[in-house]
């Protein structure tokens, strides 16, 4: 049956394609050494230049954004020496970092005399923002109180969450004790939910309810991993347990127990199935994937001689991985090593298509008219399976390539295809809401 578009998959990878490289594995916010009570004497840089780039470039608050009482009447050595040794709760030193950078102060000059990071700067004052904006649309103050230990890296997570989002999800944090990485999965289900409007099993989920948003994020990637498999089930598992509603436990267990296949599904939906992925590529992703797979891409126009010339192999090799193919070629595209194009071997091509009006499926209604790339097997050229999907040239005199389900191609006699197809991507948008807006904060 067709599976529910989908934005992340666990990457994979091929070694067909790019050999991975050892990396360094560094802790997201490595603990801070402790220091001493000592006192600081820092020197005030000046204001930097406006015509010189910063290579890092700080949250800096409102100029009304307010320093505690008891810190207001501090120098600049002062303030420098509480950030140092961290003397207070988190959240009350950290208003004291954009007070100095108003002062002149650079990050750097403030990591030099504090210790604390650029990066960490930003992370405390961002937090503490969330945290001010918590105490306003919340009225259980002990909520609040639960991250005053180590709470800035959890509330970070959801700064991008309108302010009821961000109540719900403050909730759901404490309840189920996540840690920053769970945090960040919570804030990303919570924001992708809306989107995914159409995908398979969404009307079951309750989008007020991070817990089901949660759930609904495991469902889908369970979706893309085969049936069965270990990572399927863990990732339902997850689902049924994040889930927060009795509709959306049922979904899910309706999907471990194998119930849910062809089950309330409408005659127009059964006509779009297929067991064919279908993508949508998030902007960064591939900077993000811990291993790329890099394929040759053919236009649709230029029909199968592009197809059957486009090299078949390219390997990575010395100290760089440098990717070198068997024959020279002009279009190439990054993917991250999903798993439908890791099991490619070689012979794996991408073709680009104008816009998605070209996959035989009746039922439209989640895709707009935009271009795709299709990903083929050219070492799995048999029209085998019925509800398969196969690259094929459209037209007995070789006309523009086109996609075909299996069994209209063995009604027309075709035994033979130029590649199964294994994966359709759909390009990454620009998401003009995830940007922060002045009224989350409020």
């Amino acid at each position: 049956m067709l599976s529910a578009t989908v934005n992340t998959l666990r990457p994979h990878f091929s070694s067909t394609f790019l050999s991975p490289h050892p990396t360094l594995t560094v802790p997201l916010h490595p603990p801070l050494p402790k220091r001493s009570p000592k006192p600081i004497s820092a020197t005030l840089t000046p204001p930097s230049n406006p015509q010189q780039q910063q290579l890092y470039q700080p949250f800096r608050p409102p100029p009304s954004t307010p320093i505690p009482s008891k810190f207001s009447s501090l120098d600049a050595d002062r303030r420098l020496e509480i950030l140092a040794n961290r003397l207070g709760l988190w959240y009350e030193y950290a208003p004291l970092i954009p007070s100095l950078l108003r002062e002149g102060f650079s990050p750097s000059s403030i990591e030099e005399s504090t210790g604390i990071s650029g990066v960490e700067q930003n992370r405390l004052v961002v937090a503490a923002q969330v945290r001010d904006s918590l105490l306003q649309s919340i009225t259980d103050p002990e909520l609040a109180s639960s991250f005053d230990t180590g709470g800035a890296e959890l509330l970070y997570e959801i700064r991008l969450l309108s302010a009821q989002q961000r109540a719900a999800a403050a909730r759901f944090i404490v309840e189920n004790r996540l840690d920053a990485k769970g945090a960040q999965d919570l804030a990303r289900a919570l924001k992708d939910f809306p989107r995914r409007r159409g995908d398979k099993g969404w009307e079951r989920f309750d989008y007020t309810l991070p817990g089901d948003c949660l759930s609904f994020m495991y469902y889908r990637q369970s979706r893309e991993h085969k049936n069965p498999s270990e990572q399927r089930t863990a990732a339902l598992e997850q689902a049924l347990k994040a889930a927060e509603t009795e509709k959306a436990r049922s979904r899910v267990l309706e999907e471990l127990e194998g119930t849910s296949e062809g089950k309330g599904e409408k005659e127009g939906d059964r006509d779009s199935a297929a067991r064919v992925l279908v993508v949508r590529l998030r902007l960064g992703e591939v900077a993000e994937a811990s291993s790329v797979v890099v394929l040759p891409v053919c236009r649709a126009e230029e029909r199968e001689q592009e197809v059957l010339a486009a090299p078949w192999k390219c390997r990575s090799e010395g100290e760089f991985g440098v990717v070198v193919a068997e024959k020279g070629w002009e279009r190439w595209v990054v993917l991250p090593a999903w798993e439908p194009v890791m099991e490619l071997g070689k012979g794996g091509v991408a073709v680009a298509f104008r816009d998605a009006r070209v996959l035989p499926w009746k039922a439209n209604r989640w895709y707009k008219e935009e271009p795709i790339l299709v990903v083929a097997d050219r070492g799995r050229k048999e029209v085998a399976a019925d509800d398969g999907f196969y690259l094929v040239a459209g037209g007995g005199d070789g006309g523009d390539l086109k996609v075909e389900r299996g069994l209209a191609l063995k009604e027309m006699g075709v035994e033979d295809s130029l590649g199964t197809v294994v994966l359709v991507v759909r390009p990454p948008r620009e998401e003009t809401d995830d940007q922060l807006a002045d009224e989350d904060w409020e």
